[in-house]
């Protein structure tokens, strides 16, 4: 019996043994790599902005009134000189009117100072009148002159507020909006209201984005643009970048600057308001030797230890991992390459990126498998309590 028993204990101890042994591990990563390829890279600043025609026109009133007539509605073609509206222009009538006799008035008086004046001279020449006559009736003559002049401003004044009632169309385009009814009151003493918005031509159009600050430097003019817009998803459209405006704008600290990009729009199918989705391309590559961006953010474990380590301070940082996104002009990096199971650091001079891949310059060839992760189940051995050692077991 406790010969049975010795030989249970030994084949446990046996099967325990190996189950630990096997388990533990050598250490040795298994790493994940990709090939160093060959592709076209295109490098884009992305932005938002709203489509707006590139001439566009409100037209208001410059006196108050009552809307009698309209002639024109929503996506109405007009051309310039049309009559648009039209103002009921009863009271600017009868202003004229109200003027045109307080003119004539003025002209009778002018008559009569210019006779009296007349015959004062001819008294003061035949010693028949005082001198002082003459200056007074001069100086009469005189008043009722610009009086004349006053009541004939007024005459034309009136003249252009009637012809004020009539509203035209101010450029050739598209009306596409009308802000007001017939028989609404506009009142003129503040501002100008409103009556119609109307667009040069929606075939022609422009996109005002905002362009962050720190992607403004590689936005110039004549760059291509690839856009979108929420009514056509699964549509790109095609435009220019044609003014970089020097005018920030900040907004809760971000600051952008207005970059106006031009649009053809032959069909209409673009309409002013819409949000679109930009994507300025600063740079391509046509069959460009690149590498994936997770390349440039691997670091073996033991160089991760030493960064995270407070009391590690290694005196050349390691370069490459961070951002993946990088810039035209960008230095020197270090990535990993797979050699004989081990990892190689490899100094790289990189160029432009799309966000996936980046373009290498100097460093790689192409097939080159460059690590971009790291398998460490097999290198982190578990700490497994052998069950048979200490204690154990007692017998009799």
């Amino acid at each position: 019996m406790k010969k049975l028993i010795v030989l249970i204990v030994v084949i446990a101890l046996a099967a325990g043994g190996w189950f630990y042994f096997s388990n533990r591990g050598d250490g040795a990563p298994q790493y994940q790599t990709v090939k160093v390829s060959r592709g076209d890279l295109t490098q884009v600043v992305t932005a938002t902005g709203t489509l707006n025609p590139v001439i566009n026109v409100q037209v208001g009133s410059q006196i108050s009134g009552n809307i009698q007539k309209l002639f024109a509605d929503y996506n109405t073609p007009v051309k310039a000189g049309q009559v648009i509206a039209q103002l009921d222009p009863a009271i600017y009538q009868a202003v004229v009117h109200q003027a045109e006799g307080d003119l004539a008035n003025a002209k009778a008086a002018l008559e009569l100072a210019q006779v009296t004046a007349k015959r004062k001279e001819d008294l003061v020449a035949q010693h028949a009148a005082p001198q002082a006559d003459l200056d007074s009736a001069l100086a009469t003559l005189h008043e009722a002159e610009a009086t004349v002049k006053i009541k004939q401003s007024n005459l034309e004044k009136s003249k252009v507020d009637l012809d004020h009632c009539t509203i035209y169309a101010p450029i050739d385009g598209v009306v596409i909006s009308r802000s007001v009814d017939v028989g609404q009151t506009v009142a003129a003493s503040l501002s100008a209201p409103v009556i119609f918005t109307i667009a040069n031509d929606l075939r022609n159009m422009q996109i005002d984005s905002n362009v962050a600050e720190a992607d403004v430097g590689n936005v110039e003019a004549d760059q291509n643009v690839n856009f979108t817009v929420d009514a056509f998803p699964y549509r790109t459209f095609q435009g220019k970048v044609t003014q970089v405006r020097n005018a920030p704008t900040t907004v809760q600290n971000v600051v952008t600057y207005d970059t106006v990009i031009s649009v053809n729009n032959e069909d209409l199918k673009l309409k002013p308001g819409m949000t679109a989705n930009v994507s300025i391309i600063i740079a391509q590559r046509q069959n460009a030797l690149r590498l994936p961006n997770a390349a440039l953010r691997f670091r073996p474990a033991e160089k991760q230890e030493k960064i995270a380590s407070p009391s590690a301070t290694p005196a050349n940082p390691p370069s490459g991992g961070g951002r993946g996104h990088q810039r035209v002009g960008t230095p020197m990096r270090t990535v990993y390459v797979l050699s004989n199971g081990n990892a190689q650091p490899v100094e790289v001079k990189l160029g432009i990126s799309d966000g996936i891949f980046t373009e290498v310059i100097e460093g790689l060839k192409e097939d080159d498998d460059v690590i971009t992760a790291a398998n460490t189940t097999a290198s982190a051995a578990p700490q497994t309590t052998n069950p048979f050692s200490g204690g154990g077991m007692r017998f009799r």
